[in-house]
Protein backbone atom coordinates (compact mmCIF):
# COMPACT_ATOMS: atom_id res chain seq x y z
CA UNK A 1 0.00 0.00 0.00
CA UNK A 2 0.68 3.63 -0.26
CA UNK A 3 1.30 5.31 3.03
CA UNK A 4 0.40 8.27 3.96
CA UNK A 5 4.21 9.74 4.61
CA UNK A 6 6.23 8.04 2.23
CA UNK A 7 7.50 11.10 0.64
CA UNK A 8 8.43 12.78 4.10
CA UNK A 9 11.94 12.60 5.54
CA UNK A 10 12.60 12.78 9.49
CA UNK A 11 16.11 13.69 11.07
CA UNK A 12 15.99 12.34 13.87
CA UNK A 13 18.34 12.99 16.88
CA UNK A 14 15.96 11.81 19.53
CA UNK A 15 16.96 9.44 22.04
CA UNK A 16 16.00 6.82 24.89
CA UNK A 17 11.43 6.49 24.32
CA UNK A 18 9.63 9.77 24.35
CA UNK A 19 11.27 10.96 20.95
CA UNK A 20 11.96 7.61 18.88
CA UNK A 21 7.98 6.63 19.93
CA UNK A 22 7.35 9.91 18.08
CA UNK A 23 9.80 9.14 15.00
CA UNK A 24 9.12 5.35 15.31
CA UNK A 25 4.94 6.16 14.47
CA UNK A 26 6.12 8.80 11.60
CA UNK A 27 8.25 5.79 10.62
CA UNK A 28 5.16 3.17 10.54
CA UNK A 29 3.03 5.99 8.00
CA UNK A 30 5.90 5.81 5.71
CA UNK A 31 8.49 8.78 6.75
CA UNK A 32 11.53 7.70 6.43
CA UNK A 33 13.70 8.49 9.40
CA UNK A 34 17.23 9.31 9.82
CA UNK A 35 18.50 8.57 13.38
CA UNK A 36 21.51 10.44 14.43
CA UNK A 37 23.33 8.60 17.28
CA UNK A 38 26.32 9.47 19.68
CA UNK A 39 29.18 8.01 17.33
CA UNK A 40 30.50 5.64 20.03
CA UNK A 41 27.56 5.85 22.74
CA UNK A 42 25.12 5.31 20.52
CA UNK A 43 21.77 5.66 21.87
CA UNK A 44 21.38 5.19 25.80
CA UNK A 45 18.35 2.48 24.82
CA UNK A 46 21.23 0.16 23.19
CA UNK A 47 22.76 -0.49 26.99
CA UNK A 48 20.10 0.37 29.14
CA UNK A 49 19.31 -3.29 29.81
CA UNK A 50 21.14 -6.41 31.14
CA UNK A 51 22.56 -8.33 28.36
CA UNK A 52 20.36 -11.13 28.85
CA UNK A 53 17.38 -8.91 27.29
CA UNK A 54 18.85 -8.59 24.28
CA UNK A 55 17.46 -9.37 20.95
CA UNK A 56 19.48 -10.24 17.65
CA UNK A 57 22.54 -8.79 19.00
CA UNK A 58 21.25 -5.22 20.91
CA UNK A 59 18.90 -4.37 23.44
CA UNK A 60 15.23 -6.08 23.11
CA UNK A 61 14.47 -2.17 24.47
CA UNK A 62 16.18 -0.16 21.33
CA UNK A 63 15.09 -2.85 19.04
CA UNK A 64 11.70 -2.66 19.76
CA UNK A 65 11.14 1.12 19.15
CA UNK A 66 14.04 2.21 16.52
CA UNK A 67 12.78 -0.20 13.71
CA UNK A 68 12.55 0.42 10.35
CA UNK A 69 14.77 3.57 11.05
CA UNK A 70 18.07 4.19 9.74
CA UNK A 71 21.42 5.13 11.67
CA UNK A 72 23.91 7.79 10.93
CA UNK A 73 26.48 8.18 13.88
CA UNK A 74 28.24 11.58 14.31
CA UNK A 75 29.97 13.79 16.92
CA UNK A 76 28.22 16.66 16.60
CA UNK A 77 30.56 18.60 18.38
CA UNK A 78 32.93 17.37 15.18
CA UNK A 79 33.07 19.97 12.69
CA UNK A 80 32.52 18.05 9.98
CA UNK A 81 29.97 15.77 11.35
CA UNK A 82 27.97 18.91 11.96
CA UNK A 83 28.79 20.00 8.53
CA UNK A 84 27.21 17.05 7.00
CA UNK A 85 24.02 17.27 9.33
CA UNK A 86 23.82 20.92 7.39
CA UNK A 87 24.08 19.69 3.71
CA UNK A 88 21.02 16.73 4.88
CA UNK A 89 18.91 19.67 6.21
CA UNK A 90 17.66 21.26 3.37
CA UNK A 91 16.40 17.63 2.20
CA UNK A 92 14.13 16.83 5.10
CA UNK A 93 10.81 17.57 5.91
CA UNK A 94 10.95 17.44 10.10
CA UNK A 95 13.37 17.73 12.63
CA UNK A 96 13.10 15.90 16.27
CA UNK A 97 14.70 16.06 19.58
CA UNK A 98 14.00 15.43 23.04
CA UNK A 99 17.72 16.89 24.64
CA UNK A 100 17.34 19.31 27.70
CA UNK A 101 16.77 23.57 26.90
CA UNK A 102 19.86 25.04 24.87
CA UNK A 103 21.38 21.78 23.87
CA UNK A 104 20.55 22.06 20.38
CA UNK A 105 21.37 25.92 20.78
CA UNK A 106 24.77 24.89 21.63
CA UNK A 107 25.41 22.67 19.10
CA UNK A 108 24.39 25.49 16.49
CA UNK A 109 21.27 23.90 15.44
CA UNK A 110 18.36 25.93 16.91
CA UNK A 111 15.01 26.58 15.30
CA UNK A 112 16.16 29.86 14.06
CA UNK A 113 19.50 28.28 12.39
CA UNK A 114 17.39 25.16 11.04
CA UNK A 115 14.69 27.79 9.79
CA UNK A 116 17.62 29.66 7.92
CA UNK A 117 18.80 26.45 6.29
CA UNK A 118 15.27 25.20 5.73
CA UNK A 119 12.24 28.17 5.93
CA UNK A 120 9.90 25.31 5.48
CA UNK A 121 10.81 22.43 8.22
CA UNK A 122 8.93 21.43 10.87
CA UNK A 123 11.01 21.58 13.97
CA UNK A 124 10.00 19.46 16.73
CA UNK A 125 11.04 18.97 20.43
CA UNK A 126 10.11 16.91 23.52
CA UNK A 127 11.65 18.53 26.87
CA UNK A 128 10.93 16.84 30.52
CA UNK A 129 9.48 20.38 31.98
CA UNK A 130 9.15 23.36 28.87
CA UNK A 131 12.05 25.91 28.53
CA UNK A 132 10.92 28.12 31.96
CA UNK A 133 10.25 26.97 35.98
CA UNK A 134 12.87 25.96 38.69
CA UNK A 135 12.77 22.10 36.92
CA UNK A 136 13.46 22.98 33.39
CA UNK A 137 17.29 21.14 34.01
CA UNK A 138 15.58 18.58 35.79
CA UNK A 139 16.15 15.01 33.95
CA UNK A 140 12.93 14.39 32.07
CA UNK A 141 12.79 10.51 33.07
CA UNK A 142 9.27 8.93 33.17
CA UNK A 143 9.20 7.91 36.73
CA UNK A 144 10.14 12.19 38.14
CA UNK A 145 7.48 12.76 35.95
CA UNK A 146 5.07 10.39 37.33
CA UNK A 147 5.94 11.13 40.25
CA UNK A 148 6.12 15.24 39.93
CA UNK A 149 2.79 15.12 38.37
CA UNK A 150 0.71 13.39 40.39
CA UNK A 151 0.21 10.46 38.42
CA UNK A 152 1.52 7.81 40.73
CA UNK A 153 -1.08 8.96 43.28
CA UNK A 154 -3.67 7.25 41.53
CA UNK A 155 -2.68 4.05 41.18
CA UNK A 156 -3.09 1.69 44.12
CA UNK A 157 -5.32 1.93 46.92
CA UNK A 158 -5.24 4.64 49.87
CA UNK A 159 -2.77 2.18 52.13
CA UNK A 160 -0.55 1.44 49.13
CA UNK A 161 1.39 4.71 49.00
CA UNK A 162 2.40 6.18 45.48
CA UNK A 163 2.08 4.00 42.84
CA UNK A 164 3.57 4.20 39.38
CA UNK A 165 2.43 2.41 36.29
CA UNK A 166 4.60 -0.80 35.49
CA UNK A 167 5.36 1.17 31.70
CA UNK A 168 6.94 4.49 30.77
CA UNK A 169 3.49 6.08 30.31
CA UNK A 170 4.73 9.62 30.21
CA UNK A 171 7.66 9.20 27.35
CA UNK A 172 4.70 7.68 24.91
CA UNK A 173 2.35 10.40 26.04
CA UNK A 174 4.60 12.77 25.34
CA UNK A 175 5.76 11.09 21.62
CA UNK A 176 2.07 10.69 20.86
CA UNK A 177 1.28 14.13 21.46
CA UNK A 178 4.49 15.16 19.12
CA UNK A 179 3.69 13.41 16.46
CA UNK A 180 -0.34 14.76 16.87
CA UNK A 181 1.39 18.54 16.77
CA UNK A 182 3.82 17.89 14.06
CA UNK A 183 1.14 16.02 11.73
CA UNK A 184 -0.68 19.43 12.29
CA UNK A 185 1.87 21.47 11.05
CA UNK A 186 2.92 19.59 8.05
CA UNK A 187 -0.88 19.77 7.03
CA UNK A 188 -0.83 23.14 7.56
CA UNK A 189 2.39 23.17 5.03
CA UNK A 190 4.69 25.75 6.57
CA UNK A 191 7.42 25.23 8.64
CA UNK A 192 6.75 25.60 12.42
CA UNK A 193 8.51 25.34 15.46
CA UNK A 194 6.29 22.14 17.71
CA UNK A 195 7.01 22.20 21.43
CA UNK A 196 5.89 19.39 23.89
CA UNK A 197 6.91 18.90 27.81
CA UNK A 198 6.90 15.44 29.50
CA UNK A 199 4.86 17.28 32.27
CA UNK A 200 2.33 18.56 30.01
CA UNK A 201 1.41 15.35 28.83
CA UNK A 202 0.87 13.80 31.64
CA UNK A 203 -1.31 16.77 33.13
CA UNK A 204 -3.15 16.59 30.23
CA UNK A 205 -3.76 12.76 30.65
CA UNK A 206 -4.95 14.05 34.19
CA UNK A 207 -7.77 15.87 32.72
CA UNK A 208 -10.75 14.21 35.02
CA UNK A 209 -9.25 15.07 38.50
CA UNK A 210 -7.77 18.09 37.53
CA UNK A 211 -10.97 19.29 35.76
CA UNK A 212 -12.73 17.86 39.74
CA UNK A 213 -9.52 19.06 41.76
CA UNK A 214 -9.73 23.06 40.27
CA UNK A 215 -14.13 22.42 41.02
CA UNK A 216 -13.90 21.67 44.79
CA UNK A 217 -10.15 21.59 45.67
CA UNK A 218 -10.38 18.07 47.18
CA UNK A 219 -7.76 15.35 46.58
CA UNK A 220 -8.54 12.17 45.38
CA UNK A 221 -9.11 9.45 46.96
CA UNK A 222 -8.23 6.32 45.97
CA UNK A 223 -10.15 3.77 48.14
CA UNK A 224 -9.67 0.78 49.94
CA UNK A 225 -10.56 -2.23 48.33
CA UNK A 226 -9.95 -3.80 44.56
CA UNK A 227 -9.05 -0.15 44.11
CA UNK A 228 -9.11 0.82 39.71
CA UNK A 229 -10.00 4.21 39.51
CA UNK A 230 -10.22 6.91 41.95
CA UNK A 231 -13.24 8.69 40.41
CA UNK A 232 -15.40 5.93 39.82
CA UNK A 233 -17.79 3.81 42.28
CA UNK A 234 -18.32 0.12 42.45
CA UNK A 235 -18.33 -2.24 41.41
CA UNK A 236 -15.42 -1.20 39.01
CA UNK A 237 -11.91 -3.26 40.00
CA UNK A 238 -10.07 -6.57 40.05
CA UNK A 239 -11.82 -9.42 41.94
CA UNK A 240 -10.03 -12.43 42.85
CA UNK A 241 -11.75 -15.43 42.09
CA UNK A 242 -11.24 -19.26 42.69
CA UNK A 243 -8.78 -19.52 39.71
CA UNK A 244 -7.97 -15.95 38.44
CA UNK A 245 -9.32 -13.14 38.73
CA UNK A 246 -12.64 -11.02 37.34
CA UNK A 247 -12.64 -7.19 35.58
CA UNK A 248 -15.74 -5.43 36.63
CA UNK A 249 -16.98 -2.30 35.63
CA UNK A 250 -19.79 0.42 35.65
CA UNK A 251 -22.90 -1.44 36.39
CA UNK A 252 -26.17 -1.90 38.68
CA UNK A 253 -25.19 -2.92 41.98
CA UNK A 254 -28.47 -4.41 42.68
CA UNK A 255 -28.59 -6.17 39.44
CA UNK A 256 -25.33 -8.06 40.68
CA UNK A 257 -26.95 -8.83 43.82
CA UNK A 258 -29.66 -10.54 41.64
CA UNK A 259 -27.41 -12.18 39.04
CA UNK A 260 -24.97 -12.97 41.50
CA UNK A 261 -26.97 -14.53 44.13
CA UNK A 262 -25.20 -12.21 46.38
CA UNK A 263 -27.82 -10.71 48.82
CA UNK A 264 -26.05 -8.42 50.66
CA UNK A 265 -25.75 -6.11 47.70
CA UNK A 266 -29.47 -5.90 48.09
CA UNK A 267 -29.64 -3.33 50.41
CA UNK A 268 -27.87 -0.79 48.42
CA UNK A 269 -30.88 0.45 46.46
CA UNK A 270 -29.67 3.76 46.08
CA UNK A 271 -27.18 4.80 43.24
CA UNK A 272 -25.84 7.86 44.93
CA UNK A 273 -24.33 4.92 47.74
CA UNK A 274 -22.08 3.23 44.78
CA UNK A 275 -19.73 5.67 45.08
CA UNK A 276 -19.75 6.72 49.09
CA UNK A 277 -20.06 3.68 50.29
CA UNK A 278 -17.75 2.04 47.26
CA UNK A 279 -15.04 -0.01 49.56
CA UNK A 280 -17.91 -2.02 51.71
CA UNK A 281 -19.55 -2.63 48.11
CA UNK A 282 -16.63 -4.02 46.45
CA UNK A 283 -15.42 -5.86 49.94
CA UNK A 284 -19.04 -7.85 49.44
CA UNK A 285 -18.48 -8.26 45.82
CA UNK A 286 -14.89 -9.18 46.45
CA UNK A 287 -15.89 -12.61 49.58
CA UNK A 288 -18.26 -13.61 47.25
CA UNK A 289 -16.55 -13.91 44.01
CA UNK A 290 -13.98 -15.89 45.40
CA UNK A 291 -16.40 -18.71 45.75
CA UNK A 292 -16.34 -19.92 41.99
CA UNK A 293 -14.36 -19.68 39.36
CA UNK A 294 -13.45 -16.79 36.31
CA UNK A 295 -15.04 -18.85 33.80
CA UNK A 296 -18.38 -19.79 36.39
CA UNK A 297 -18.90 -15.62 36.81
CA UNK A 298 -18.45 -15.00 33.11
CA UNK A 299 -21.26 -17.64 32.11
CA UNK A 300 -23.21 -15.70 34.12
CA UNK A 301 -22.51 -12.00 33.57
CA UNK A 302 -21.63 -11.71 30.11
CA UNK A 303 -25.30 -13.46 28.71
CA UNK A 304 -26.22 -10.48 31.04
CA UNK A 305 -24.50 -7.50 29.47
CA UNK A 306 -22.20 -6.95 32.52
CA UNK A 307 -19.23 -5.49 31.63
CA UNK A 308 -16.64 -7.44 32.44
CA UNK A 309 -13.73 -9.53 31.65
CA UNK A 310 -11.11 -11.77 32.55
CA UNK A 311 -7.94 -10.76 34.18
CA UNK A 312 -5.35 -12.48 31.95
CA UNK A 313 -1.22 -12.93 31.94
CA UNK A 314 0.66 -12.39 28.17
CA UNK A 315 0.58 -16.18 28.03
CA UNK A 316 -2.97 -16.36 28.37
CA UNK A 317 -3.57 -13.59 25.52
CA UNK A 318 -1.10 -14.36 22.69
CA UNK A 319 -2.56 -17.80 22.88
CA UNK A 320 -6.22 -16.21 22.63
CA UNK A 321 -8.09 -16.42 19.05
CA UNK A 322 -8.77 -12.63 20.19
CA UNK A 323 -5.40 -11.26 20.21
CA UNK A 324 -4.46 -13.72 17.52
CA UNK A 325 -7.23 -12.43 14.90
CA UNK A 326 -5.79 -8.62 15.02
CA UNK A 327 -1.94 -9.72 13.99
CA UNK A 328 -0.59 -7.42 15.99
CA UNK A 329 2.73 -9.35 15.86
CA UNK A 330 5.32 -8.88 12.88
CA UNK A 331 8.43 -10.27 11.92
CA UNK A 332 11.23 -7.72 11.54
CA UNK A 333 14.92 -8.25 10.03
CA UNK A 334 17.98 -6.41 11.19
CA UNK A 335 21.91 -6.89 10.99
CA UNK A 336 21.78 -8.97 13.78
CA UNK A 337 18.93 -11.46 12.98
CA UNK A 338 15.12 -11.68 13.02
CA UNK A 339 12.77 -11.03 15.76
CA UNK A 340 8.85 -10.42 16.65
CA UNK A 341 7.75 -7.26 17.67
CA UNK A 342 4.39 -4.82 17.79
CA UNK A 343 2.99 -3.40 14.45
CA UNK A 344 1.46 -0.03 13.96
CA UNK A 345 -1.91 -0.27 16.07
CA UNK A 346 -3.36 1.73 12.97
CA UNK A 347 -5.20 0.71 9.80
CA UNK A 348 -5.68 3.04 6.18
CA UNK A 349 -8.18 1.56 4.38
CA UNK A 350 -8.27 -1.62 5.86
CA UNK A 351 -4.71 -2.50 5.64
CA UNK A 352 -2.06 -3.07 8.45
CA UNK A 353 0.94 -0.99 8.65
CA UNK A 354 3.77 -3.28 8.65
CA UNK A 355 7.40 -2.73 7.90
CA UNK A 356 10.35 -5.37 7.59
CA UNK A 357 13.30 -3.80 8.76
CA UNK A 358 14.28 -3.92 12.11
CA UNK A 359 16.44 -1.73 14.45
CA UNK A 360 19.75 -0.19 12.97
CA UNK A 361 23.01 -1.42 14.10
CA UNK A 362 25.46 2.29 15.17
CA UNK A 363 26.43 3.98 11.90
CA UNK A 364 24.91 1.28 9.81
CA UNK A 365 24.18 3.77 7.10
CA UNK A 366 26.96 6.17 7.47
CA UNK A 367 28.80 4.99 4.18
CA UNK A 368 25.42 5.40 2.08
CA UNK A 369 24.19 8.89 3.53
CA UNK A 370 27.21 10.31 3.18
CA UNK A 371 27.28 9.53 -0.36
CA UNK A 372 24.04 10.27 -0.48
CA UNK A 373 23.96 14.26 1.02
CA UNK A 374 28.02 14.99 1.33
CA UNK A 375 28.12 17.67 -1.55
CA UNK A 376 31.58 16.68 -3.65
CA UNK A 377 34.52 18.17 -2.47
CA UNK A 378 33.17 18.98 0.44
Amino acid sequence: MIKPLQDITVLDFTQFLSGPSASLRLSDLGARVIKVEHKEKGDLSRSIYASHLNIAGQSGFYQGINRGKECLALNLKDADDLALVKQILPHVDIVLHNFRPDVMQRLGLSPQELKRINPKVIYGEITGYGHEGPWRDRPGQDLLLQALSGLAGLSGDEASGPVPMGLAIVDNLAGAQLVQGVLAALYAGEGALVQVSMLEAALDFQFEPLTLYYHDGEAVNRGTDNAAHALVGAPYGLYKTSDGHLALAMGSITFLGELLACAPLLAFADPARWFAERDAIKAILATHLEQQSTAHWLSILEPADIWCAEVLNWQQLVAHEGFQLLHMVQEVSSAGGSYLTTRCPIRIDDQLLTQPQGAPSLGEHNHLLRAEFLAPNS
